[in-house]
């Protein structure tokens, strides 16, 4: 029986498998597509933002996930680089929607508006676009360092769970058992329903598709953030045509998309009678909006997609699953060794949920503001007059990017709660040093042992180190997803490690 089963290969199970690993667990990932199907998937561009990244950074995987976006804006050619199809829009189609459902493309954010500051100076890269098969190349082949086993072509059909551990029934009926297991299935994951989590929230409006195909007249039509019946994308990627219209949601989610299908999408958004010769491949999404209950029942959690659902415009999903994994891979990893309490688990959903609440509030936002009328106008103006404002610009964009989350609002000490800045760490530790491990860390004023004669009954999950930056010559307790989780000079210091990383050896 191995500690935890990740089911789902995609970014969110492969990052969260690299990161109980490196907490000690032993961890078996089933992923249910063949390869091919996985290529499939990666339609469209995904966006890192500059929270992710500055995760990510943690465990040095800045530079091979820039290297994969290099290697791509190569492939593609010149003038393909973010924003460059907007370059010459008019003002109406780089508004307030394309701040909010474009704030994390920082190419459009330069291009347009440029009064935004740079977040959080000094933190390494704050952007990153790649496609989705060489996020999870570079992520996989992280997986294959660490001795991750991934098993593809595993479909689970079920899951149960008892006082001993949970086991997940395949679609050959093997079954597979494991101390714990995390659903990281997607929006229709067979985990959440199995296990009977609640998963509430606001049916679909929109319809949105994206295809690889070819127009008789490939000038026929251009971007728009805001068209007479819907909005319209030529991708960066060449071939990849993207339309999104307000109809309801689509009808059947499965059916193969046809170049008929296609075309007229095309035709009612732009009013143009484009002709679709040739549709390779196509898929469809909406603004389903939906959240569970709690992330975990049980030895069973929930992470990514399989815990909430939304409008997947501006890039947010996948950066807030992605963080869901960074919080819960060293606390599963932990309680799954019995080095912490069992009790460790529930602060993942008590810290992540609230987060993702506030993403499905502001994505609905994002697709109400993208609608045709004379009220939705007059809303855009006004935000519009709003965003001339550099605090609300502020806001806006700290928002998307997940900069502004803090896990402990009410807390004395402002830094706890909040990521930790780069200037209260030595240098490597934000990139690939000192956090790379996946430990936690005691950062001290130079000239001092205490903060490594505390940690010594830590060392296994806790290092200690020193930094000019140390806050009025004290400290600060980083846990290794890179949150504060204590600072202050020495009172409440055995407190905050007994309750973050469980009782010293």
């Amino acid at each position: 029986m191995t500690d935890v089963i990740v089911v789902g290969g995609g970014p969110v199970g492969l990052l969260l498998a690299c990161e109980l690993t490196l907490a000690g667990a032993g961890v078996l990932v089933l992923e249910a597509a063949s390869g091919e199907e996985r290529r499939t998937r990666s339609l469209g561009l995904r966006s890192l933002n500059a929270r992710t990244l500055r995760s990510l950074a943690l465990r040095g995987l800045v530079e091979p996930l820039a290297e994969a976006q290099r290697a791509m804006f190569e492939e593609l050619g010149p003038g393909r680089e973010p924003g460059a199809d907007l370059k010459d829009a008019p003002p109406a189609q780089t508004d307030v929607v394309a701040l909010m459902v474009e704030v994390v493309q920082k190419g459009m954010v330069r291009g347009h508006f440029s009064g935004l500051p740079l977040l959080e100076p000094g933190g390494g890269a704050d952007y990153l676009m790649l496609k989705q098969h060489q996020l999870e190349g570079v992520l996989a082949a992280r997986a294959a360092e660490l001795g991750v086993t991934v098993r593809h072509d595993c479909r689970v059909t079920d899951v149960t769970q008892d006082d001993n551990g949970v086991a997940a029934t395949l679609a050959d009926g093997q079954v597979v058992r494991g101390a714990y297991l995390v659903g990281c299935d997607g929006g229709r994951s067979v985990v959440r329903k199995r296990s009977a989590f609640a998963f509430s929230g606001t049916p679909a409006t929109m319809t949105g598709r994206t295809a690889v195909a070819e127009l008789a007249d490939s000038g026929a039509i251009t971007s728009s953030l805001r068209g007479q019946g819907g909005l319209v994308n030529l991708s960066l990627v060449p071939g990849e045509i993207a339309t999104i219209e307000f109809d309801g949601g689509p009808g059947e989610r499965d059916a193969p998309m046809t170049a008929g299908e296609l075309q007229g999408s095309l035709r009612r958004v732009t009013g143009v009678d484009v002709v679709v010769t040739r549709l390779e491949a196509g898929i469809r999404y909406s603004d389903n909006t939906r959240h569970a209950d709690t992330y975990r029942k049980g030895r069973v959690l929930l992470a990514g997609d399989a815990a909430h659902v939304h409008s997947p415009i501006g890039g947010q999903g996948l950066n807030l699953g992605l963080q869901d994994a960074v919080n819960l891979g060293w606390k599963l990893g932990l309680v799954a060794r019995g080095l912490a309490s069992d009790s460790l688990l529930d602060t993942y959903t008590a810290e992540r949920r609230p987060v993702a609440a506030r993403v499905l509030r502001n994505t609905r936002a994002q697709v109400a503001l993208m609608r045709t009328g004379a009220q939705v106008d007059a809303l855009r103006e006004v935000l519009s007059e709003v965003l001339e404002l550099p605090d609300a610009r502020r806001y806006f964009s700290a928002m998307v990017e997940g900069t502004d989350v803090d896990y402990a609002p009410d807390a004395a000490e402002p830094l706890v709660g909040r990521f930790v800045p780069p200037s209260a760490t030595p240098p490597e530790a934000s990139s690939g040093g000192l956090l790379a491990d996946g430990r936690g860390l005691l950062v001290g004023p130079p000239g001092q042992d205490w903060p490594g004669e505390v940690v010594a009954g830590y060392r296994d999950r806790v290092r200690a180190a020193s930094t000019e930056g140390a806050p009025d010559a004290g400290a600060l307790l980083v846990r290794p997803d890179g949150y504060v989780a204590w600072a202050g000079k020495r009172d409440g210091l055995g407190e905050a490690l007994a309750t973050w990383f469980g009782p010293a050896r």
